[in-house]
């Protein structure tokens, strides 16, 4: 009896240990998730305040610590300062075609997390228009529906950003204007290639 009692006393501090045990890793899990959340938030709110006062290199080094993240709002967000800082005049040639790469990728990677995510469809499009600088005119004017593609859905999800209306309006007024020596090479590598009129 004394040694089933010893048993039954330990079977029951061996519970309640693992029971505080399970607890205590519930309460760790749920703090890291709430504070990764804040991390997240906290980078966001950082990158915003970088952008707006024009700290591009700064933005970029605080963006490109968190490529892997599976957060489209950082993603877009660093596929835009990847791309901003390829613009910098004092970034070399070869940085510049590197970091014109990158952003697609990184927009890329936003619009698979995140398919509902207008600024990632946004910044997917102004990404591969400029990949396609070192691609070549078939790849440019090939990429160009795509790009349209990308500019119409991010107005769906968001119809009142200016600045992807402002884009579309660019691209519509880029074909419209098209030389017709232009048309005639899009015309002979396209079956139906990408046209506009200045009236759309």
């Amino acid at each position: 009896t004394q040694v089933l009692r010893k048993s039954l006393q330990r079977g029951v501090v061996l519970s309640t240990g693992s029971f505080l045990v399970y607890e205590a890793h519930k309460l760790i899990s749920g703090f890291a998730e709430v504070h990764a959340s804040f991390k997240v938030e906290d980078v966001i709110e950082q990158a915003d305040y970088l952008y707006g006062s024009g700290e591009t290199e700064k933005l970029y080094r605080l963006l490109v610590q968190h490529k892997n993240s599976d957060d489209a709002e950082l993603l877009w967000r660093l596929a835009r300062s990847a791309r901003d800082l390829a613009q910098l005049g004092s970034t070399s040639a070869e940085e510049k075609k590197q970091l014109t790469y990158d952003s697609l990728e990184y927009a890329k990677k936003a619009l698979e997390k995140n398919e509902s995510n207008f600024a990632a469809h946004k910044w997917y499009g102004i990404c591969l228009s400029d990949v396609g600088d070192y691609e070549g005119i078939k790849t440019k004017i090939g990429n160009a529906i795509i790009i349209k593609e990308h500019f119409q859905r991010a107005i769906e999800l968001n119809p009142k950003d200016a600045t992807t209306i402002h884009l579309i309006g660019i691209w519509c007024y880029s074909f419209a204007e098209m030389p017709w020596y232009q048309r005639k090479i899009a015309a002979t590598l396209f079956a139906t290639p990408p046209t506009s009129t200045f009236q759309e």
